[in-house]
């Protein structure tokens, strides 16, 4: 197979982390009309259609296995300065738009562990594009080849991936204690629960209903609910009232030993057990990241049952 032209396959991938045309050609400083031609003679080499034009524009079978190699050369590339840096450390670092580096992490891992474990790498000079999404679903832009690594909720190693567990974080029931004293005093019991607002991430996250069927002993219940997509804003609109919430325990540790919130089933803890994949390749880039964020996990989590 002839080899494929790096602009070419950047702007592929510019078009499609950029969400359209006009931005990719911002990214890249060329014209909207380059960017076009640029894709279109890399869709002619290829002999099929790489971009559906949608809005928002969407990658076809064949698009998403040339966004995957795409970012497997920048690994490459990152790599390769890495040993560079090393035998010249004056080098500078040459990374820009195209070098980031794109990991999956889930919104609540982000909120507490997971951005300090990226702390010396990025220091170092590597960009990232960390992607937050729930965590029963950050292993989907693993899978398409949008990232390289996710942390995730899933235990089976995907094809071409190697998986390891991280351990498990513990998540419990919160509300302000006005909120907590005239909805539920006595805690989330099978009276009640239908009665209280729970503030969930969004509607994929599935974990306030899961919590309260376990405590409440029912295997399925329906809880009323409003949306915040922020782990932090989901705290902050409990502490405002909005509701109870359920979120992890080292997220709002420091609110309940203050007062601000109290837990309304403390009897009750549901540990979410998380794992990092990420691609099975040679990689001494791949392999800091994994460390740094193992190391971190084992400081964090608990550790997996």
């Amino acid at each position: 197979m002839s080899s494929f032209d790096l602009e070419a396959l950047e702007c592929l991938a510019a078009i499609i982390e950029e969400g359209g045309f006009e931005r990719a050609a911002q990214r890249l400083h060329v014209t909207q009309s380059a960017v076009s031609q640029r894709l279109r003679a890399l869709e002619t080499q290829i002999g099929v259609v790489l971009v559906v034009r949608s809005r928002p524009v969407q990658l076809t079978a064949a698009g998403h296995l040339l966004l995957k190699h795409t970012r497997l050369m920048r690994l490459l590339r990152a790599d390769l300065e890495r040993d560079l840096k090393e035998l010249a450390p004056g080098l500078g670092s040459s990374a820009g738009e195209d070098e980031r580096i794109a990991i999956a992490i889930n919104a609540d891992s982000i909120a507490t562990w997971a951005l300090p474990a990226l702390d010396a790498l990025t220091l170092d000079g590597q960009a990232f594009e960390v992607i937050a999404d729930d965590q029963d679903f950050t292993h989907e832009w693993l899978r398409s080849g949008q990232v390289l690594g996710c942390v995730t909720t899933v235990s089976q190693a995907l094809r071409g991936c190697r998986v390891v567990a991280l351990g498990s974080m513990p998540y419990v029931a919160v509300a302000a204690p006005d909120y907590a004293n005239s909805h539920c005093p006595d805690g989330i019991t099978p009276a009640n629960f239908r009665r209280l607002l729970f503030v969930a991430f969004n509607r994929k996250d599935d974990l306030q209903a899961e919590f309260v069927g376990q405590a409440v002993g029912l295997s399925q219940v329906a809880v009323r609910q409003s949306f915040v997509p922020s782990s932090d804003g989901q705290v902050r609109a409990a502490m405002a009232g909005w509701g109870a919430t359920v979120v992890p325990e080292l997220l709002v540790r420091e609110h309940l030993q203050q007062g601000r919130l109290v837990n309304i089933a403390p009897e009750h803890v549901r540990p979410v057990a998380l794992y990092w994949h990420c691609w099975k390749l040679e990689s001494q880039l791949l392999d800091a990241l994994s460390h740094a964020l193992t190391s971190a996990a084992r400081v964090s989590l608990k550790p997996s049952t």
